[in-house]
């Protein structure tokens, strides 16, 4: 989800850029060199209108207000449902929540891999954020040894069960392909 949403959010940031950028430069564009005090007639079947500038610009800022304050709003729920989905994620009933809608929605495998995932972090871990093994370092609800692996996906490992969920995931994804194998793998040798 990260990486549609960066790219999704990439996407409507530069075309609003663009869009400000060509009602910035129209006037010029079309060689009209307007002032703020002059009023622009537009003639327009055999019918004339005035445009006021000072309205032009009120029209453009409200504007402007308009769609940075939904870009805002916008900004403003994501960061309250990934809040939601952290605190979700400090049990483990709500970290296999988590674990599954991220494993179904972003990796696109189905029950049976997360049947898998579920028994090898169980065998891990027990889904507990704060796990650590004493012998060998191994941290969170996928066991990352060393820990400061999980920096890939995000610095804040320590704390937050998301991160590590996702590393794991991105872990499995790329070492063993799907839950399913890193799960038999583990059954094989005690660790994945």
């Amino acid at each position: 989800m990260r990486t549609r949403f960066s790219k999704k959010k990439a996407t409507i940031w530069s075309l609003l850029s663009g869009l400000l950028l060509a009602v910035t430069l129209l006037p010029t564009a079309n060689g009209l060199e307007l002032s703020l005090n002059s009023a622009v007639e537009i003639q327009a079947k055999n019918e004339v209108a005035v445009i006021d500038p000072a309205m032009v610009t009120t029209l453009f800022d409200d504007t402007y207000a308009l769609i940075s304050g939904a870009i805002f709003a916008s900004d403003l729920a994501l960061v309250s449902a990934a809040s939601r989905q952290i605190e979700l994620a400090r049990t483990a009933f709500g970290a296999k929540k988590v674990a599954k809608s991220i494993l179904y929605d972003e990796y696109g495998f189905e029950e049976k891999e997360y049947s898998c995932l579920n028994q090898l972090w169980s065998q891990e871990s027990s889904w507990n954020y704060k796990a650590r093994n004493k012998k060998s370092g191994a941290h969170g609800i996928p066991q990352a040894l060393p820990a400061s692996k999980m920096n890939v996906v995000g610095t804040d490992w320590r704390t937050n069960p998301v991160t590590q969920i996702r590393w794991g995931l991105r872990y499995i994804s790329i070492r063993y392909e799907s839950p399913c194998k890193a799960w038999a793998k583990h059954k094989r040798s005690n660790w994945y």
